[in-house]
């Protein structure tokens, strides 16, 4: 299986409110291993950043000036993606300021190039709740080298990204990967339950008389108010 891990930069938080991609970045992973293969590309959003995001990602209008624009990459993008499960950390962040980009120039949601969307902030709540679950707090708690992000950068974030989600599924991974998006079970794992004998073993007459006499017993404590007495009277 084919995975790609990918992040975004941004000038602001909302693509609705005109905000645009100023970098993006896309790591391979086969068998588990960064192949070192990656797409990253630092895109002129025609705008300069808000103030907040400047300070996250560092990443100036003067930089970005001769830069690609996100039609000219766009192409290349999809063509990376294509055939894979694809992680982001915090998914709808990331998605919806790359859809919105897509349909500026007449393309289809990413949804539509990729085997599916994978969001590894869930993932993260899901084993940790009740914990931080940031990328740095990640990188901390699986002991994940992340000294040098000083700033934010699209490509530095996908690969410790990739990295978190390896030592995440450590050994649980078969589980985890036959989860369907909607948390169901995989067609994998019904057909193995389906194939599965169950075996009843009745109890012997030394557990028949103890249970009759716990039964007893709550009988007795309730004050006659056992629904259960109750029928085999009816009987």
């Amino acid at each position: 299986m084919r995975y790609v891990f990918l992040d975004t930069e941004t000038t602001g938080l909302d693509p609705a409110l005109g905000h645009r991609i100023v970098e993006i970045a896309a790591v391979e992973v086969c068998n588990r291993r960064l192949t070192g293969r990656h797409f990253h590309q630092y895109v002129n959003p025609g705008r300069e950043s808000d103030e907040g995001a400047l300070r996250v990602h560092g990443l100036t209008q003067e930089f970005l000036r001769d830069k690609p624009v996100f039609q000219d990459i766009c192409r290349e993008f999809v063509e990376f993606i294509d055939n894979s499960e694809v992680f982001i950390h915090n998914a709808p962040f990331d998605t919806g300021f790359i859809d919105h980009e897509l349909a500026l120039i007449r393309y289809k949601p990413m949804q539509t190039y990729c085997l599916q969307i994978v969001d590894t902030l869930t993932l993260a709540r899901e084993l940790h709740p009740g914990r931080r679950n940031n990328l740095d707090a990640l990188c901390e708690r699986y002991q994940i080298d992340n000294s040098h992000r000083t700033l934010h950068g699209a490509l530095l974030d996908a690969e410790l990204l990739a990295d978190v989600y390896l030592a995440m599924t450590r050994g649980q991974e078969s589980l985890l990967m036959e989860r369907d998006m909607s948390g169901g079970a995989s067609q994998a794992s019904l057909r193995a339950m389906e194939d599965l004998t169950l075996i009843i073993q009745p109890p012997n007459q030394t557990e028949l008389v103890l249970h009759d006499q716990l039964m007893e017993r709550i009988h007795q404590e309730s004050k006659g108010s056992c629904l259960w007495r109750a029928e085999e009277a009816d009987d």
